[in-house]
């Protein structure tokens, strides 16, 4: 298969000439995709107009084009279809997933303004909650002095607030727990977060402003908390310091909030969001160092198929030990980059079956190791 490629700006665009059909030519052109994204480029266009047919393997590789994309920050786009081949887009919903150009030029000239927008709107509404938070609540700046008249020894969190200042409190916790989130989600060097660690982030935000509400000068309260806190058990790993000091931050930022220090809080969203960005664009090339154990059926193990794919994604492996019963079981200690997916990587381990591998598990390398 042919597929002709040209830059464009900071973009490449990408032509298959012949349809994105299984037996070899959509395997290819998913094929000449990843090596793309392997060799550094990041926005790539696939220009279609030569493309008459697609099939499930055609899906497959516009697919996995967008899920690396996504997975090295940048972006995967379709230009100039033909109604046949925008039908089956359609059809398996991909259209409304993977951006549709009718030109190459339209989306050679794209920028990501869904992306800009949505981190100015949640700059805007925090520097507005800041400021609707200064401007209702006495002392709430950057000191958090106690309003002017109060008695001496009196601190902002012990005034009695009305209940709608409470909740802005609350909302003012979640916007920057959410902003940071976000913004973070472009600095990240190892695996993408996942869903359900982007929400605890923005939900721990919210627990230090109500720790601070709750506690409201009260002593008692403070220990009482505190002995809760000492009940409950995180069990999900967090592997990056950074993120480990993200979390304690955010707790910081949400106690700001609740204590009603809204110059605090807002500047620390800032500052915090600028260092994320800057180390983002300081991203280490240092590469990330996994275990991973790989199961193979019968009693002899694939050793040439495996070390074959470990070369051809540059993943430097050592053989740590074998195992082997009714099946034999192999354990390499690798380093390989961060942005190589492990679930693709086991792909190409388990070759759907042919290669005799029945599984692949990757962990963390433990100190013993």
């Amino acid at each position: 298969m042919t597929v002709a490629t040209r830059p464009a700006g900071d973009r490449i665009v990408v032509s298959p000439r012949e349809d994105l059909v299984s037996g070899g030519a959509a395997e290819e052109f998913e094929h000449r995709l990843q090596e793309l994204f392997k060799a550094g480029y990041r926005h790539i266009v696939a220009d279609l107009r030569a493309v008459m047919a697609i099939d499930s393997a055609g899906i497959r590789a516009l697919v996995r084009g967008l899920t690396t994309a996504q997975r090295f920050n940048g972006s995967f786009s379709l230009a100039a279809p033909n109604d046949r081949v925008r039908a089956t887009l359609a059809s398996t919903r991909l259209d409304t997933v993977l951006p549709v150009f009718d030109a190459v030029e339209s989306a050679v000239a794209r920028w990501p303004w869904r992306k800009l927008v949505t981190r100015l709107a949640f700059a805007l509404v925090v520097g507005a909650l800041v400021m609707l938070g200064l401007w209702l609540v006495p002392g709430g700046g950057a000191g958090g002095q106690a309003p002017e008249g109060s008695a001496p020894g009196v601190q902002p969190a012990a005034v009695a607030f009305p209940p709608l200042v409470e909740a802005f409190k609350l909302v003012l916790a979640a916007a920057i727990g959410m902003l940071v989130t976000l913004v973070q989600g472009r600095s990240c060097t190892g695996d993408p977060h996942s869903r359900s660690m982007a929400q605890a982030q923005v939900l721990l935000c919210v627990s230090g402003a109500m720790m601070m509400i709750i506690i409201n000068g009260d002593l008692a309260r403070a220990f009482g908390i505190a002995g809760a806190a000492a009940i409950i058990r995180f069990r999900t790993p967090v592997e990056d310091p950074k993120d480990i000091t993200v979390l304690f931050l955010l707790m910081g930022l949400g106690m700001s909030a609740g204590l009603g220090a809204f110059a605090v809080a807002g500047l620390g969203a800032i500052v915090l969001c600028a260092l994320l960005l800057l180390f983002n664009r300081e991203r280490p090339d240092e590469p990330r160092e996994m275990m991973v154990e790989i199961h193979a059926e019968g009693r002899d193990f694939p050793a040439a198929h495996v070390q074959e794919v470990f070369a051809r994604n540059r993943v430097v492996f050592e053989p740590r030990e074998v195992s082997q019963g009714k099946s034999v079981a192999m354990r390499y200690r690798t380093a390989l980059a961060h942005t190589l997916s492990l679930d693709e990587l086991s792909e190409e381990l388990l070759a759907g079956g042919k290669a005799g591998i029945k599984s692949v598990s990757w962990e963390h390398p433990k100190r013993f190791d």
